[in-house]
């Protein structure tokens, strides 16, 4: 299964703001900076996520954006579940329009439960197990919304 590019950037907004401490409060833009991502694309992603609950909004002066407690608690799952798209798995239509198999073909019901299966698998994987995880690979990542100087 592979997750759309707007749940990436939400799902990397939340690790962010929850490694965040508590007296931080990050802007969009420099949210935007940190994780790599143009500014309106956070900026989208964080006005979502404020309606879902999981983060909120500080305006005026030393204003920003920090995490909920729900959004600590949210799971992978829960969070992919609201942001995905639904589309279907597989284009299940011809060029000439719907598909002729579609009378007697269980493909499109199979790879719908394949995807429940998916987002299942993360109803137990809290945003905030996420962001206290060290993360490591080719390139050592910290989590912060400080920039690296």
């Amino acid at each position: 299964m592979r997750i759309n590019s707007f749940s990436d950037v939400s799902l990397r907004l939340l690790m962010v703001l929850c490694s965040a401490s508590g007296e931080e409060l990050p802007t969009t833009r420099e949210l935007a900076e940190n994780v790599g991502t143009p500014y309106n694309h956070v900026s989208k992603a964080a006005l979502k996520l404020r309606q879902m609950g999981l983060i909120e909004a500080i305006r005026g002066r030393g204003g920003g954006v920090r995490i909920t407690p729900a959004g600590r608690k949210a799971t992978v799952g829960g969070v992919l579940r609201v942001l995905d798209d639904h589309s279907d798995v597989a284009a299940c239509e011809t060029i000439a329009g719907e598909c002729p198999l579609a009378h007697g073909c269980g493909l499109r019901g199979a790879l719908n439960q394949a995807r429940e299966a998916f987002y299942a698998s993360l109803d137990n994987v809290s945003i905030d197990s996420l962001a206290k995880k060290p993360q490591s690979g080719p390139v050592l990542v910290t989590l912060s919304t400080r920039p690296t100087s």
